[in-house]
């Protein structure tokens, strides 16, 4: 598995140290080189990517505008001199955030979390639907792989830019966006109650104004959301006169 990458950066020196990165990293191989998003996006329009290393501060279109226009992008590491744009870049999902001057270590960290969410995306497609095994996905805990069984997840908590798996046999943490787990899971089954908060349809025991109840635990419902929380969960399945 090569996960294919598009470096994206108008400053020559930034990209030439990036792409002797990229070399000696086993598991990616580098498909372009852009040096603004417009470049990018006649790569994007004619390649299937993988992994985006995407400067901010760039002629024409800064990296967080080619966010906000393009749909659909591939993974994304972002790039900058500038620290300050750190919160607004992780509100688009990115994998991870990289200042300059980037040293490998730091590069090497961000590349094996892309690594790990490409694997979690994957395994969608390499599970029949046919297979009468148990749906099932891996997470990376620490050093470890760790199998959760989809039918025992209870919620999924976004904690920054970790999540913590509930299930009926324990608390999983791993370092992943909530989006990425979310865009796994079948949404007939699961349904998104908060912006930090996930939840299985069918382990809900109690609703009320503000929060909902599974195996005893309380967990807070947006506003903007309640309406749907109560169409989904209890609309169809309402007793009245």
């Amino acid at each position: 598995m090569k996960l294919r990458c598009v470096i994206v950066d108008d400053e020559p020196l930034a990209s030439e140290g990036l792409m002797k990165y990229v070399e000696v990293v086993d598991y990616l191989s580098l498909v372009g080189v852009a040096e603004n998003p417009l470049e990018l996006n006649k790569i994007l329009d004619n390649q299937s990517i993988d992994l985006l290393f995407l400067d901010i501060q760039m002629p024409h279109m800064t990296g967080l505008d080619f966010l906000k226009i393009r749909q659909n992008l591939p993974m994304v590491i972002l790039t900058t001199a500038y620290p300050n744009y750190a919160l607004e870049g992780f509100q688009f999902d990115v994998v991870d955030y990289l200042l300059k001057p980037i040293t490998f270590n730091r590069f090497f960290k961000a590349t094996n979390k892309a690594k790990d969410l490409y694997f979690l995306k994957n395994q969608a497609l390499q599970n029949s639907p046919q297979n009468s095994e148990p749906d099932y996905l891996f997470i990376k805990c620490e050093s470890k792989y760790e199998k959760i069984l989809v039918d025992e997840i209870l919620f999924v908590q976004a904690l920054q830019n970790y999540v913590i798996i509930h299930t009926l046999r324990g608390k999983f943490m791993t370092l992943l966006p909530l989006k990425t787990v979310e865009e796994y899971l079948d949404p007939s089954q699961f349904l998104r109650v908060h912006k930090s908060y996930l939840v299985a349809i069918a382990k809900i025991e109690r609703i009320e104004p503000t929060e909902l109840s599974i195996q005893n635990q309380l967990i807070p419902i947006s506003r903007n959301l309640r309406e749907r929380v109560l169409e989904v969960v209890v609309k169809n399945r309402l007793l009245a006169k």
